[in-house]
Formats: C-alpha cells, structure tokens, sequence
C-alpha cells in the first residue's frame, strides 16, 4: 500500500509513542520540524504540562543560518532552558522523522548542552 509523506510520518509516530512516555523524572524532548523552522519543547506527559520551550521562529540569529546549523542552535537553546528548569534527563521524541540531517543536528547539540537521553 503506497503512503503519503504525512501518512508514513503519522504511522511511524504512532508506533513510536507507544513505548515512548515522559515522567517528572525523565520528561519527553519532541521535535517538530517544518519546511522552513525547527520547534523543540520537552513535555511531562503525567501531568499534560510543557516545561521548556525553544524555536527557530522569531529568533533572528537562527532565522539567518542553514537549516542543519539552525537546528543546532535550537537544540543548544532547548538544553539551556532545561537545565534552567532542573531538567537534565529525557527521553528523545523524534516524532516519526527519521533520525538524520536536522533532527540528528538538534539532538547531537542538545546533547553537547548538557541533556542525557
């Protein structure tokens, strides 16, 4: 059966929040990615609540750079506001994107910042 971009995409995502869930303990890092901006937030999933946030949209120093470089400055500014948060644990959400070019760009430098997952 022959799937459309964004049926494939819904598929996989499925799939993969079956076994995926953020705690207190171990929030979730999701990553949604459009055609021109790169959008992070980690989530607790028990209590429904965004705890940190960060985006290439509005910022005019992501908005200038590549793709790839953009995702990797959001990926920095996502670890700064979840360690300012007191979140230094997650578990990675890649939301049914395979895990290349800017979704492995967001997640390497989110690592650098100083998240683990």
């Amino acid at each position: 059966m022959a799937f459309s971009k964004e049926a494939r995409r819904a598929k996989i995502k499925r799939r993969i929040r079956k076994n995926i869930f953020g705690t207190s303990e171990t929030p979730r890092l999701t990553v949604f990615r459009s055609n021109k901006q790169i959008y992070a937030q980690i989530v607790d999933d028990n209590k429904g609540v965004t705890i940190a946030s960060a985006s290439s949209l509005g910022n005019k120093d992501a908005e200038k750079l590549p793709k790839v470089e953009q995702a990797a400055f959001v990926g920095k500014m996502i670890a700064e506001a979840a360690i300012k948060a007191g979140v230094e644990k997650v578990v990675f959400d890649r939301n049914g994107y395979l895990y290349h070019g800017r979704i492995k760009s967001l997640a390497d430098s989110a690592r650098e910042g100083g998240l683990k997952f």
